[in-house]
């Protein structure tokens, strides 16, 4: 059994991104919820929820936080939190719960990207696993085009869940404007926020190398993005009520991605990398596609395009030939690294030798 939890783990890792994508769709056009005013209660619960644990666990071994690093930090929230998420949400606005899941397939090739970019990666093109990188990359653009410019034929769900039951008028609207500018300024929206996410991911490891205390790194990220969100949603959102929650699935939702996304998964995705590696958490990613599509037909009534399928296709395609390179790659450089160590333990082993034959002997 303790073989399977990593993938049970990651499993229920993508199950749980894959409700939030759900839920946020649901809140925003069911709920009528402002984008805007979600992510500020969303952060909000999410730094409620995490800074008693910073305290409790990080508060006697935290790192000094110094100016500079504060800022830092700071730029970071809003840069991988506040602005990713407001856009991934307004994009999932004008389009659907599966594109959303899809273009989240881009994350770890735009991350491997500007790895690249910033030096922290290599690209040899004229070995195998360069090539397949560089192809990954390609595939990737193809992936993002053809979910943004090609709809092709559709399936009609003919299985809705009540509670998630929508105006068919309102929905054949959404259906109508989805084909035109909307669709395509969604599909934008969504791809600049993986490009800003990849961009955070980044840039976090270089301030955790000066910061490691991670659990207070990821409070503070949360607290500076709760008043970062508020800011932007005051500005943008003047109406009363959409800032009324109430018992209904716009409270359900906030409560959710604040403690099942900010917390549990966040805790699952550490537990899995430090057993298995980050490569084998990324390749669960697909699994969030395939969730959220099963999802998005019987409990949204959604219509899965033959565009959407196909580009998720091609995503998950660039994704794993993105990881195939940096997988054989690493096998490569630890090939290499062994056989320096065997090389240098055998000259040492050798010149032991030669050291004990040249000593004269103490017996007479």
């Amino acid at each position: 059994m303790g073989a399977k939890k990593p993938y049970l783990a990651v499993i229920l890792i993508q199950t749980i991104y894959a409700g939030m994508i759900l839920l946020s769709k649901a809140a925003f056009s069911r709920g009528a919820m402002n984008s805007f005013v979600f992510m500020f209660y969303r952060q909000l619960v999410g730094t409620v929820f995490l800074l008693p644990l910073a305290f409790i666990f990080e508060r006697k071994n935290a790192t000094r936080l110094s100016f500079v690093t504060f800022c830092k930090i700071f730029m970071l929230a809003f840069l991988g939190i506040t602005f990713a998420l407001n856009v991934f949400c307004l994009g999932l606005v004008y389009t659907s719960a599966t594109l959303g899941a899809a273009t989240v397939n881009c994350l770890p090739v735009t991350t491997f990207l500007f790895a690249v970019l910033l030096g922290m990666e290599k690209v040899t093109i004229k070995t195998t696993p360069g090539i397949a990188k560089v192809a990954g990359l390609t595939v990737c653009m193809a992936g993002v085009a053809t979910l943004a410019f090609y709809r092709g034929p559709q399936l009609n769900p003919s299985i809705h869940y009540p509670f998630f039951d929508n105006d068919h008028k309102q929905q054949d609207h959404e259906d109508h404007v989805s084909y035109g500018k909307r669709w395509i300024l969604g599909c934008f929206l969504l791809f600049i926020s993986i490009v800003s996410w990849g961009m955070w991911l980044v840039l976090q490891a270089q301030v955790l190398k000066s910061y490691p205390s991670k659990l207070i790194f990821t409070s503070l990220q949360c607290l500076f993005s709760a008043s970062q969100s508020f800011v932007v949603a005051i500005a943008l959102e003047r109406d009363p009520q959409q800032w009324k929650l109430g018992w209904n699935i716009r409270l359900f939702t906030v409560v959710y991605c604040g403690t099942m996304v900010t917390g549990v998964s966040y805790y699952l995705q550490a537990w899995v990398i430090e057993k298995k590696g980050p490569i084998f958490q990324a390749t669960s990613t697909p699994l969030n596609l395939i969730v959220t599509i099963i999802g998005s037909v019987f409990l949204l009534g959604e219509v899965i395009s033959l565009g959407s399928v196909l580009g998720g296709i091609l995503l998950a395609v660039s994704l794993y030939s993105v990881l195939w390179g940096k997988s054989k790659e690493q096998n490569s450089d630890n090939r290499g690294a062994l056989q320096v160590q065997a090389e240098k333990e055998f000259a040492e082993l050798k010149e032991a030798e030669v050291t004990s034959t040249s000593e004269p002997s103490l017996l007479v």
